[in-house]
């Protein structure tokens, strides 16, 4: 029987010597089977998310582009909303609207940009969306709330596709139950409450706090349930014939033992056929169809599992 969400795969690149070294990274990407090519959105050492989903999006034809994911508070979201529909519509329809509430506490220090509390950033961020949302309805659109006023914003060019499909990413319950209720990707992560990632936050990943969010996910989405995709962001992406060492050598980073490490959600350990086990394990278990690798090395490791599973 075949599966309701079929397999697809993501990567997230972040840098390049030069345009021409970006555009044959888009293109390899696209040749090796990937549906998209995500950019982060902080500001390190990695490209601007959106010029390079430009010249990402240019330099190929089928390939999807977006951002894991576009923290809201960096840029209203109207402003967001007609960049991306513009995208959309140069690329042919090939934008996916990452979007999150923010996380990343090096970013706010060295922007100024201030870090309110959770609760008041994802407030706002829940306001973002309903602004993303409404920006790309094609009807003249007004909006009061507390963080965001709009009135009568045209909602041009339109974009592509209606609507733009929305990703949205988080590791708690509220974030999990607006993306549930809200955007047709949802994200599954670690939660990071610290600000930056450590051993607490990669712990959170582990299988069964997955199982305990996917839990709250199917409460808050309700009949929509069967119509999200789950994406799941990959850590780590290791061919090895040595499974168990690895697992062992990798537990101290995720701050659980060397078993646990076999079965983490955002982690992918092993021979080719043993990944991609793994990954069909996961799709049942998870409903996790949409995985998403990391850097050029994990490209190319990972092609021939994308080779076997994609459209499956």
């Amino acid at each position: 029987m075949a599966h309701p969400r079929r397999f697809r795969f993501g990567i997230q690149l972040h840098t390049a010597p030069d345009g021409p070294a970006w555009a044959a990274l888009a293109r390899k990407a696209e040749d090796l089977g990937y549906s998209t090519l995500f950019l982060p959105d902080h500001f390190g050492d990695q490209l601007a998310p959106l010029p390079a989903m430009v010249a990402a999006a240019d330099a190929t034809t089928e390939l999807r582009v977006g951002a894991l994911v576009f923290d809201n508070d960096y840029k209203h979201p109207l402003v967001l909303a007609k960049e991306l529909a513009t995208l959309d519509l140069l690329s042919g329809g090939r934008v996916e609207a990452g979007i999150g509430a923010g996380w990343m506490a090096s970013d706010y220090e060295q922007s100024g940009i201030p870090m309110d509390p959770p609760r008041v950033r994802v407030d706002r961020f829940e306001e973002g969306v309903a602004v993303l949302k409404g920006c790309w309805d094609g009807e003249p659109f007004s909006f009061e709330g507390e963080h965001y006023r709009l009135q009568g914003y045209a909602g041009t060019p339109r974009p592509v596709q209606r609507p733009i499909p929305l990703l949205i990413g988080g590791g708690s319950r509220r974030m999990l139950s607006i993306a549930a209720r809200e955007a047709d990707i949802v994200g599954v992560n670690p939660s990071i409450h610290s600000g930056h990632v450590d051993v607490d936050s990669a712990r959170d990943g582990g299988a069964s706090r997955t199982d305990e969010k996917l839990s709250w996910i199917r409460e808050a989405a309700g009949d929509r349930f069967d119509d999200l995709e789950i994406n799941l962001l990959q850590f780590a992406a290791v061919v090895t014939d040595d499974r168990e060492g690895t697992a062992a050598a990798l537990a101290g980073a995720f701050g659980l033992p060397a078993e646990e490490v076999l079965e983490y959600p955002h982690a992918c350990i092993g021979t080719i056929d043993q990944i991609v086990d793994d990954l069909q394990a996961r799709r049942e278990r998870w409903g996790a169809s949409y995985l998403v690798f990391q850097g050029e090395q994990a490209m190319e490791a990972m092609a021939p599992v994308v080779a076997r599973l994609r459209g499956t």
